[in-house]
């Protein structure tokens, strides 16, 4: 077998794997990059590999930069079926039907085409077929796969792939910040000869969940304090949800005052119901009985949804202190960009950092003490109180995934491990790290390299 890196190589964003047996072909994620230039040559160019000899894509979980590419492959030609879990089935519609419109937008502004259109996502979506954890299937001639939970987000998975003599690799996708409120914890895996696994915060450490909880909550004091609006730009999936889950407990416990909350973001809203839908069964245990109890885990009575732009304009009518949610959540886009251009400039105000920010980004420049930050065309100076809280990513970090390596290489099976997908010095540092603490073979893979991968041994092409 053959595995080629074409995304996820020296960078967090544009996961993009191919796997070639003997006899067939499949794709592992098919994502967009991510950072200061939206509309780069990975996202508008070529695929460098032909897309109609493709029999298969297995996708990780629904975060654009797995999946942002997707219709994209499908518009030049991909016309093999698409796997993944059916909770990530239900986002990643939401997911490419929202980045149509964002896409769209960014690439008017700049000149160019547009990466995909509707029609394009509907065609995506009729080639998907949803399998569930922990079922063997042959995708393509000569090559089965088999997903395991990750815990990242709703629905996210690894994915092994197996060749008729017994040759598999795996792919970790995202590996989660575990043990989460929500989600059961990450699942390792034993049965590969080599892993490519993530290392988003492969160099940091984050809080536990009660530390970060805590510096949650006294922020938002804070912030409710300086008596104005307090915004909180997050991820339209995850980060969202673990915020109205926490914001619910605080109001529920009269750990803050009741105040207006805003849930500011279309996507957000939708995102939030397949939670709703999917979280009886893909939540942990006392999660789903909680929910089975209770009902809804992220609503409460002073919250609420402003779906059209007509209640999102509404919001400005409310005095202060109110929370706003809104996406998103690196501040290139949405609705939480008008928020920014109009109470950043007061000292008054919060913004509240929860999510991680790419290089590039105006939330980078933000979160780094910039002066100003250029936000729909404007320059806008920054007097509000901005907070930085670390740890509620829903990524593992350095010593999460010190461990769930440790835990992949207790059979002794796998040979090597990739470390891919995130900046490239974090990358070489826990390749290091892994090699030192484990004494396992670690390679940081290039862009577009090739390795043949056997049950005896892995060496570059």
């Amino acid at each position: 077998m053959k595995l080629s890196f074409y995304g996820g190589a020296g960078k967090v964003t544009g996961s993009n794997f191919l796997i070639k047996g003997a006899q067939g072909k499949i794709l592992v994620d098919c994502g967009i990059e991510q950072g200061a230039d939206f509309v780069a040559e990975h996202t508008y160019g070529p695929f460098p590999y032909d897309v109609k000899g493709v029999d298969a894509l297995v996708v990780t979980h629904a975060h654009l930069d797995h999946v942002g590419r997707i219709p994209k492959l499908v518009h030049d030609g991909f016309r093999g079926k698409i796997y993944m879990t059916p909770p990530t089935k239900d986002l990643a519609e939401l997911i490419m039907m929202d980045s149509v419109g964002i896409l769209g937008e960014e690439a008017r502004r700049r000149g160019v085409a547009p990466l995909y259109e509707v029609q394009d996502v509907e065609k995506t979506f009729a080639q998907i077929e949803t399998l569930d954890y922990h079922i063997e299937k042959e995708i393509a001639p000569g090559l089965s796969v088999y997903l395991r939970n990750t815990g990242h987000i709703l629905g996210s998975c690894s994915v092994r792939i197996k060749t008729e003599d017994g040759t598999s690799v795996a792919f970790t996708g995202d590996i989660g910040n575990s043990p989460s409120p929500l989600l059961p914890d990450w699942e390792p895996i034993t049965d590969a000869d080599a892993i490519v696994m993530e290392s988003v915060y492969g160099d940091r450490i984050h809080p536990p969940h009660s530390e970060r909880v805590s510096a949650l909550r006294e922020t938002l004091k804070r912030a409710v304090a300086r008596g104005r609006t307090i915004l909180i730009p997050a991820f339209s999936l995850e980060r969202t949800q673990m915020m109205l889950y926490e914001l619910s407990n605080f109001f529920s416990a009269k750990e803050l005052p009741e105040i207006p909350v805003f849930l500011d973001s279309p996507l957000a809203i939708h995102v939030t119901a397949v939670y709703e839908k999917w979280g009886r069964t893909y939540f942990k245990k006392n999660v789903e009985d909680e929910m089975k109890r209770e009902g809804s885990i992220f609503k409460f009575p002073f919250l609420k949804q402003t779906l059209p732009y007509d209640q999102s304009s509404e919001i400005d009518k409310v005095g202060g202190p109110k929370i706003i949610i809104a996406g998103a959540g690196m501040s290139h886009g949405g609705r939480i960009g008008k928020w920014e251009v109009k109470y950043l400039p007061d000292h008054s105000s919060t913004l509240i950092m929860v999510g991680y920010q790419a290089p590039g980004s105006p939330g980078r420049r933000i979160s780094e003490g910039a002066k100003s930050v250029r936000l729909n065309g404007e320059e806008i100076k920054i007097k509000a109180a901005i907070e930085n809280l670390h740890g509620w990513s829903a990524h593992a970090d350095r010593d999460g995934l010190l461990k769930f390596a440790e835990s992949s290489l207790v059979g002794r099976r796998t040979k090597t491990i990739f470390v891919a997908i995130g900046e490239p010095a974090t990358e070489r540092f826990l390749a290091q790290r892994i090699h030192d603490y484990l004494g396992a073979r670690t390679i940081v893979p290039d862009l577009g390299q090739t390795w043949e991968i056997t049950k005896d041994v892995v060496k570059k092409l």
